[in-house]
């Protein structure tokens, strides 16, 4: 098997194989199309053209065709728009709807806006139920209606309930394709019809044990079937207690839980026991990784996940709201400048020394911020432990202050020859790390309590905030006592 390493070089071998084919195939193009010639050779040059173009085109799909649909989402991001359509036209239809599934949801839109209605209903037909609630979102509505009408009765009401629940609700995650057998039958007569069906859904760990009417009594894992006596009754080899989930729940709950219990899939149940799907961990690790990139998009002030390749103004409609604050937030410190612009006038070394003063109580609010956040995500923060967080937050920021702030005062010391300039730095330092602390931690749990995502424009804010307190402070001090 490949390490991940040699993963990551082949996808990149890939990429730059289907680079070269294109830039080949147009290079010819070109060629041919300056060529001076006479009317005579034009019937001549259109063939030549067609073999070569046909030849680099066959190339092309044949390349593709040996790629992993994960494979060719990788190449299709890594694309500008016009060569990215011109493999996406390449790319056979029963696999249109399984690379769908792995692009980005930004590189998603680009591919369905190339795609007529027919093709794109060709590619929706050959998914699974789940596969389609994932996919069905980014549907033109004429198509999804299209969809629903030709989906059986079964079929069609799973895709509807699975589009009833938001994404960051488990029956947003689940799957449908499940393996469900009786508690009075024995090990024996199980694994016969295990055997009939000829294959297992992916990642099977368990079968799922119910009564006739779907109601969930247990599971029986794998492992449990095959160590013990064939003879012996479901009933007695189950586990009784499996952790479950209900189509309500949490995504990020079920994500701890998958974590907690080292979970491979999980039944999926309404509230009246009845099994109704599973969750699976490649749905849970896919969430994850989406709630990662997100988060790490938020905290900059990103709206939404950026195609690389999309028009400028797109991008600076999904950039432009946070800079705005941004400059906002940019012109109250300038103003806070500007309160004290006659001290500056006396002291020049103000204006050389306030920046640090900034950037530390920033840098600190950024760190306590991500404690917080992650905290939060994890769980572990509530109002039982609020007076302790704050408590111990204050503590490491009076310490870092004296600390820093102590060696910053020497080293200002040093360069202006003035103790009381020292002084004055350490007191700011010191009260613009506190001030870091206590919004590093308040900012997330507003942003919660009324119902934000703490992780959205965190750093912003926090940077905004030390900006502007650590000038106020640090230029106030010295009024107060220098000037």
């Amino acid at each position: 098997m490949a390490d991940i390493q040699g993963s990551k070089d082949r996808l990149s071998e890939n990429l730059q194989q289907i680079i070269t084919l294109l830039n080949k195939q147009r290079l010819v193009e070109n060629l041919l199309h300056r060529q001076d010639m006479s009317r005579s050779d034009a019937a001549k040059t259109n063939l030549v053209e067609s073999l070569v173009h046909k030849q680099n085109l066959a190339k092309l799909q044949q390349k593709l065709d040996e790629l992993h649909p994960a494979d060719v989402a990788y190449i299709l991001e890594a694309l500008p728009l016009e060569q990215r359509l011109d493999v996406w036209d390449l790319v056979k239809v029963e696999r249109d709807g399984d690379i769908l599934l792995e692009v980005s949801d930004a590189v998603r839109q680009t591919l369905i806006a190339d795609m007529d209605s027919d093709e794109l209903l060709a590619a929706a037909e050959q998914l699974d139920t789940d596969e389609l609630a994932d996919l069905a979102p980014d549907l033109p509505k004429d198509v999804l209606k299209g969809l629903l009408e030709n989906l059986d009765a079964q079929n069609r009401a799973r895709l509807q309930s699975a589009l009833s629940y938001p994404d960051d609700a488990v029956g947003g995650l689940m799957d449908f394709d499940i393996v469900t057998i009786r508690e009075d039958i024995t090990l024996e007569v199980a694994l016969r019809y295990m055997r009939r069906l000829g294959s297992l859904p992916g990642h099977t760990d368990k079968l799922f044990v119910v009564s006739r009417e779907d109601i969930l009594l247990g599971v029986l894992p794998l492992k449990r079937l095959v160590v013990n006596d064939l003879n012996a009754e479901v009933a007695d080899v189950m586990a009784a207690d499996p952790v479950l989930f209900h189509p309500e729940d949490l995504a990020d709950e079920a994500a701890k839980a998958f974590e907690r219990y080292d979970l491979v899939t999980a039944p999926v149940v309404d509230k009246n026991n009845k099994l109704v799907g599973r969750i699976t961990v490649d749905a849970v690790m896919d969430y994850i990784r989406d709630e990662s990139e997100s988060d790490k998009l938020s905290m900059a002030g990103l709206r939404e996940e950026e195609d690389f390749f999309s028009s400028v103004w797109k991008s600076v409609q999904n950039r432009w709201a946070w800079l705005a604050l941004n400059l906002m937030t940019a012109m109250i410190a300038s103003r806070v400048i500007g309160l004290f612009e006659g001290s500056i006038e006396k002291i020049v070394a103000l204006a050389a020394l306030m920046p640090i003063v900034a950037g530390i109580g920033g840098n600190s609010g950024n760190q306590t911020t991500t404690m917080i956040v992650r905290g939060l995500a994890l769980g572990q923060i509530a109002s039982h432990n609020m007076q302790s967080l704050i408590s111990k937050e204050l503590g490491v920021a009076l310490l870092n202050g004296l600390i820093w702030g102590g060696v910053l005062g020497l080293i200002a010391y040093a360069l202006y020859g003035n103790y009381q300039l020292g002084l004055v730095m350490t007191g700011a330092m010191t009260l613009n790390l506190l001030l870091a602390a206590i919004m590093g931690v308040m900012i997330p749990l507003v942003m919660t309590k009324f119902g934000r995502d703490p992780a959205v424009g965190s750093s912003v804010l926090i940077t905004a905030v030390t900006d502007s307190g650590g000038f106020f402070i640090f230029l106030g001090l010295a009024t107060i006592f220098l000037i």
